[in-house]
């Protein structure tokens, strides 16, 4: 009974990745997510609050949850919970309607997946290729969760923690 319990969990915790992700101990992960704020202190006084230089969007954004993995050869799942306006007259909507898609840095280099919906309570569920397999090594990764829109990448909405 014990041991059917523990392979249930571990089974559980993993329903997110596709199992290729489960197994492959060099990919990149990210658990847990930061909100955008439009703007930050740059010597005391309001700048843009930029990220490799991509703009935030124009309100503040939250993110109840986040986590991604990318794979060396560039397959990437991302399942984002909760991603809704933080400011403004629509606070605690996702702003609909609206697509997504995942930026990955590694040094001079981006990467970004197809896009994905975001649903009424601000989920969405990326997976896909970044087009390309990732720099050996992966220099600084950072993960920006963009809006896209007209067929293009635009301001940053959350940022992924990276797993050490």
């Amino acid at each position: 009974m014990k041991k059917r319990f523990m392979l249930g969990a571990v089974a559980a915790s993993l329903v997110w990745l596709p199992p290729a992700f489960a197994s492959d101990d060099s990919r990149i992960e990210f658990h847990g997510g930061i909100g955008s704020t439009p703007f930050a202190l740059v010597s005391g006084a309001p700048g843009p609050n930029d990220v490799r230089g991509i703009a935030p969007g124009g309100r503040p954004w939250v993110i109840e949850k986040l986590r991604a993995a990318i794979r060396p050869d560039g397959n990437i799942s991302v399942r984002g919970q909760g991603l809704l306006l933080a400011g403004g007259n629509s606070v605690g909507l996702p702003a609909l309607p609206r697509q997504v898609v995942a930026t990955l840095f590694c040094g001079a280099t981006e990467l970004t997946s197809p896009p994905a919906d975001l649903d009424a309570s601000g989920n969405f569920m990326i997976r896909g290729t970044l087009g390309a397999a990732l720099p050996e090594p992966c220099q600084t990764p950072t993960l920006l969760i963009r809006n896209f829109s007209a067929n293009a990448a635009g301001a940053w909405f959350a940022a992924g923690i990276p797993e050490n």
